[in-house]
């Protein structure tokens, strides 16, 4: 019988066979393809009933545009949505984790989610991970208490304000609500 060369982990757990086997591929020449960026401009903007948020669709690797349909506006609740601005993978898997603990958190207390519990769960776990995580955020969503909108940034720390931008194109997107918005917008 032949011996692999990648071990199994004997125990359950998490298994570091793939990343033994790209280090190892890497080892003999390999070049590895880098990690998918999404080269982003994501923006929120509160008005009076409500939040806007705005995100291109394509996804770059490198100079190279390799998704033109690329979703940056991402479900955590029937009435929060957010905006990811990094590496797609992790905002995607982020944005996923916590949904999937405001729908538990609704399920147990019958309410629906208040966008203070996705801005602390998500802040938590980026926070945890001091930048290692590539997502930067814009969360927005209406609750009990009314409009809100947060920046998350990769280390976890965040801001809330009446309109942002993130991402690569953010400077030209800020600049424009800078010169444009006023308060109390409404819809019409």
């Amino acid at each position: 019988m032949t011996k692999s060369c990648v071990e199994l982990p004997a125990k359950r757990g998490f298994s570091f066979d793939l990343c033994k086997r790209n280090a190892m591929l890497a080892d003999k020449g390999l070049k590895l393809p880098p990690f998918r960026k999404t080269g982003t401009t994501i923006v929120g903007l509160v008005f009076q009933d409500g939040v806007i948020l705005g995100a291109d669709t394509r996804a770059t690797e490198g100079p190279i545009v390799c998704d033109k349909n690329c979703e940056k506006i991402h479900y955590m609740a029937p009435n929060i949505y957010c905006c990811g601005a990094g590496t797609a993978a992790d905002t995607e898997a982020v944005t996923e984790m916590v949904s999937s603990q405001l729908q538990l958190h609704r399920y147990h207390t019958g309410r629906e989610s208040r966008v203070v519990t996705a801005l602390t769960l998500l802040k938590k776990h980026l926070f945890n991970y001091q930048g290692h995580v590539s997502a930067a955020l814009v969360l927005g969503g209406v609750d009990c208490t009314g409009p809100h909108l947060h920046t998350i940034y990769p280390h976890g720390s965040t801001d809330t304000l009446p309109f942002a931008t993130m991402g690569s194109g953010s400077l030209a997107a800020m600049a424009v609500f800078e010169s444009k918005y006023k308060e109390g917008l409404s819809v019409s």
